[in-house]
C-alpha cells in the first residue's frame, strides 16, 4: 500500500477540500481526503486501470470523482506551487540555471489535446528544471507542436516568482524570435544552433558550456516515468493526466524536505 507519513500529509492537508455530507442523512459515511490521494498515488504508481484498486482503499469510483474534481479545480497545481515555493525559501531549489525540453507520451484513451505525428497519437510533456533537476514548471500540450510555441505556454505553469536567469535548451529551441521574446523578460535562452542555420550565429560559445549539464533535465523524465502511469496516456481528458504529472512532481519535491 502507498502511505503518506504524517509530515507529509500535514504539509498539503489544508489544499484539499473534506468531502461533507448532511449529518443525519443515510448511507455511507464521508471518505478522509488522506486516504483517497494515497489511493490516486497507489494508481499513479502501478500504472493499473481504476477498477483494479485494491479493496483496502475506498471504492474507485469515489477516488475517481474526487480525483477529476481535484484537477478540474486546479487544486494539484495549487498544491505543487506551493510547495515548490516553500523548497525555494529552504534554498534547495536554484532558477539560476535552468533546462528546457519535453518529451512524448503515446495517447491511447482519445480525448482532447492529443496531436499526430510520426511516432504516432500522443502528447508532449513540457518541463523547465532548475540545476538540479527540480521541477519549476510541468505542463502537457499536442504533440504536433512545436516545442518554440509551447515555451512560453510552459511558463503560464512556472511554479515559482522568479524567473530563471539562464534557460538551457537543445537545438529545437534554436530561434532568434524566442531569444528576443525571452530576453525582454530578462531571461537569456542557451542553445546551439541548428545544422541548416542560414542566419549569423548568435550564441556565445563560452555560455555553450552549460549545454552540457542538459541531462538533468532528461533525469527529471527519468524521475516521472518511474511512476507508471506517467508511460502512456489513458485518460480521456487532458487535465486528468496533467493531474497524475503534477503528483509525479510533488514526490520529487517532498524528498527534498
Amino acid at each position: 500500500m502507498i502511505r503518506l507519513t504524517d509530515e507529509q500529509w500535514e504539509r498539503i492537508r489544508n489544499h484539499f477540500p473534506e468531502e461533507h455530507i448532511v449529518d443525519g442523512r443515510p448511507g455511507r459515511k464521508p471518505i478522509p481526503t488522506r486516504r483517497v490521494l494515497e489511493a490516486v498515488l497507489w494508481l499513479l504508481n502501478t500504472g493499473a486501470q481504476w477498477h483494479m484498486l485494491p479493496q483496502s482503499y475506498p471504492n474507485y469510483k469515489t477516488v475517481h470523482r474526487r480525483f477529476q474534481a481535484w484537477c478540474r479545480d486546479e487544486i494539484l497545481r495549487r498544491l505543487l506551487t506551493d510547495v515548490a515555493n516553500e523548497l525555494r525559501d529552504r534554498g534547495a531549489l536554484d532558477e539560476e540555471e535552468c533546462f528546457i525540453d519535453a518529451t512524448f507520451v503515446m495517447a491511447k484513451g482519445g480525448g482532447a489535446e492529443i496531436g499526430a505525428t510520426k511516432r504516432g497519437k500522443g502528447m508532449k510533456i513540457m518541463a523547465i528544471v532548475d540545476r538540479h533537476g527540480l521541477p519549476l514548471s510541468v505542463s502537457t500540450h499536442a504533440a504536433n507542436h512545436h516545442e518554440v510555441r509551447l515555451v512560453q505556454l510552459c511558463f503560464d505553469f512556472y511554479m515559482i516568482e522568479a524567473k530563471p536567469e539562464n534557460l538551457i535548451g537543445d537545438r529545437a529551441y534554436d530561434s532568434d524570435p524566442l531569444d528576443e521574446e525571452l530576453r525582454r523578460d530578462g531571461i537569456e535562452m542557451i542553445a546551439p544552433h541548428r545544422a541548416n542555420r542560414s542566419k549569423p550565429p548568435t550564441q556565445d560559445r563560452r555560455r555553450l558550456t552549460r549545454y552540457m549539464r542538459r541531462w538533468l533535465v532528461e533525469r527529471f523524465f527519468a524521475w516521472i516515468q518511474w511512476q507508471r502511469r506517467i508511460l502512456v496516456r489513458w485518460e480521456y481528458h487532458a487535465h486528468n493526466f496533467l493531474g497524475f504529472v503534477q503528483l509525479a512532481c510533488l514526490i520529487i519535491l517532498f524528498k527534498r524536505f
